[in-house]
């Protein structure tokens, strides 16, 4: 066992929000690639080329110059549609010697209708036209009649275990409080698949084996921090997105406790605390709809920078820069502010430069200059 479970203990109240401000220094991007169709998630390939999915069910290799190769095959069927389809991809740790790739995607139900997300990792041949050895590690149940919610941001740990965030598919979010299913839920698996060893519930009657923690709504952000922790970022519902250092076995909270409330008003659950949920590390009234996350650990952008947690706002179209005290968000300054795109994905390369991808059927990969 890892670490004990929560139990009824409850964190102290967290203060309010630090409100966003203006970026006090300038910020410009450099376009790397353009004419990807809703590109979601980015890798890094050693021979500096980059690894791109595209929503609508496409993966793609991008040269350094900007060219766009054909969608590689392979790939298992995508449920595409909403805000589902090839979504997160990383490369294993060791991808120089195993040439292995992970990544997740909203899986369509083999009978019956439906669809959650589903984790696959594959090959990736130098040059090949198609990916190799695929195959389907884990998928969430139950599958779900809904476009919406998937979550579906991998993190490898340095022991090789992968998290994998799921989203509690909007119409199911009471079921991001019951452990007989992955909604709502952050996993912890093997690398070949199956729960990984040391799980909290491992071994809980009534409780999947798989699950680290629960209560999280949508989380579409997902990076291992400097801390040697997950951190996580999460969309609330109307207000209340949250930044969270999933523990194992703790509970955070949705739908019965949350700083946002419901489309058009209205209270959501029992209030914004309760013993035994765990309270955000930092949260947006108004929500900003993060989406993407990294931390900059490079000297690249001067040592202002260094250590600031990066996360896109698809709802302003800007990039936000958290500094970090003692493990909390003391200035949240955002960036890029008339650049106009939904930024999807964030990740810094192995050149210690920044990345970003931006949402739409003409969407760019960017490289952030200051």
């Amino acid at each position: 066992m890892i670490a004990a479970l929560a139990g009824t203990r409850v964190r102290a109240q967290e203060a309010a929000p630090v409100p966003p401000v203006a970026a006090r220094s300038q910020a410009s991007v450099q376009v790397l690639a353009s004419g990807l169709n809703h590109p979601w998630g980015l890798a890094f390939l050693p021979d500096g080329r980059f690894l791109v999915t595209e929503r609508p069910g496409r993966l793609r290799v991008v040269e350094p110059g900007g060219r766009l190769n054909p969608p590689l095959a392979g790939l298992p069927r995508v449920a595409a549609g909403g805000q589902g389809g090839l979504l997160d991809v990383i490369t294993d740790a060791d991808f120089a010697r195993n040439r292995r790739i992970f990544f997740c995607y909203s899986e369509p139900a083999a009978a019956g209708g439906g669809n959650s997300t589903a984790l696959a990792s594959a090959t990736l041949a130098p040059d090949a036209p198609a990916l190799q050895d695929v195959r389907v590690l884990f998928s969430q149940v139950p599958k779900v009649a809904s476009r919406l919610h998937f979550g579906c941001r991998i993190v490898q740990a340095p022991d090789g275990n992968l998290f994998l965030t799921l989203g509690e598919r909007f119409e199911r979010k009471d079921d991001a409080q019951r452990l007989d299913n992955h909604l709502g839920k952050v996993v912890r698996l093997a690398p070949t698949g199956g729960a990984a060893a040391g799980n909290p519930l491992a071994g809980r009657a009534g409780a999947l084996p798989e699950i680290w923690s629960w209560g999280h709504r949508n989380p579409q952000g997902a990076a291992w921090g400097p801390d040697g922790r997950l951190w996580l970022h999460e969309h609330g519902p109307q207000g209340g997105d949250e930044i969270n250092r999933p523990e194992p076995g703790r509970n955070y909270g949705w739908p019965v406790i949350t700083h946002g409330e419901n489309y058009g008003g209205g209270k959501i659950g029992e209030g914004t605390a309760k013993a035994g949920m765990e309270q955000p590390l930092h949260y947006w009234v108004p929500s900003i709809a993060p989406s993407g996350m990294a931390f900059l650990t490079s000297d690249r952008y001067g040592a202002e920078w260094r250590g600031s947690l990066f996360l896109g706002s698809l709802k302003f179209a800007r990039l936000h820069r958290l500094q970090l005290h003692e493990g909390r968000v003391v200035r949240d300054e955002y960036l890029l502010d008339g650049l106009g795109a939904r930024i999807r994905d964030v990740r810094q390369g192995p050149d210690g430069w920044l990345y970003l991808l931006t949402d739409s059927p003409d969407g760019q990969l960017l490289r952030l200059r200051q």
